[in-house]
């Protein structure tokens, strides 16, 4: 789509419309195509890698550009960049059908890549390929959510997949080594975050090998840095407790 009005001078070009309607009026933006879903996620961040122009149009397709006193009324302000920021985050994309569907289909293979990734089959501790997944997410009907990052629907449809199959996240092999004094008495409040205890050591310091759920990571990096007053360490054995070979669905 090409743009270009004698008015305004502005010739735009792989142009993708978000709209917002606001005080009763259209507002538009143009913006570089698939740089609004990473705007959204938080993987772009600058803002002039989004937007074509910091111009706020009630017709991109026609180049016409919004009056100052209808952006004062519907947003409070006359601030371009601050409006573009607004339609972006929360207007809604425009694109065709076609269009649509290829981003749908493209996050929702995304979407099984992260989960085949992270999870295993608690019984095997194998891991399940990605074509396996994305059947999986089939069966239950998952439908691929355009306004959030692929990420957060991985850890959706891990929960949702619990329902139905063997699988949960893989474990996270990690060494603890607490100085001896706080030793014995944090360990029963690491106690409840430790899925695996794999071996205990106590010499100088205590020394503890175990498997984690990787979400509980932070939960204990902050624990042990706040009851050892940083004494404490906690060190990353392995990202995942995996069995060689893929996990097959019968």
């Amino acid at each position: 789509m090409s743009i270009f009005t004698p008015t305004n001078q502005i010739r735009l070009t792989n142009v993708a419309v978000v709209r917002m309607k606001r005080a009763g009026k259209r507002f538009e933006i143009a913006c570089y195509k698939n740089k609004v879903v990473g705007w959204r996620s938080g993987v772009e961040k600058d803002l002039d890698e989004v937007l074509q122009t910091h111009s706020v149009f009630v017709n991109v397709s026609k180049g016409q550009v919004a009056k100052k006193e209808d952006l004062i009324s519907a947003f409070g302000t006359d601030d371009q960049t601050e409006i573009c920021k607004q339609i972006l985050t929360k207007g809604e994309v425009q694109v065709s059908d076609k269009e649509r569907h290829t981003q749908l289909e493209q996050m929702f293979r995304d979407i099984a890549t992260i989960v085949a990734d992270k999870c295993v089959n608690p019984e095997t501790k194998r891991p399940y390929t990605v074509i396996l997944i994305e059947r999986a997410m089939k069966d239950i009907h998952y439908s691929v959510k355009t306004n959030k990052s692929t990420k957060q629907q991985a850890l959706e449809v891990i929960k949702q997949l619990k329902e139905k199959m063997k699988i949960e996240r893989a474990h996270m092999r990690v060494r603890f080594t607490l100085p001896m004094n706080e030793g014995k008495k944090l360990k029963e409040k690491l106690k409840p975050l430790i899925k695996v205890m794999e071996s205990e050591d106590y010499s100088q310091q205590l020394e503890i090998v175990c498997l984690i759920d990787p979400g509980c990571f932070r939960e204990i990096d902050e624990l042990i840095k706040k009851e050892t007053k940083g004494k404490g360490s906690l060190e990353v054995l392995n990202l995942k407790d995996v069995e060689e070979g893929d996990e097959k669905l019968e």
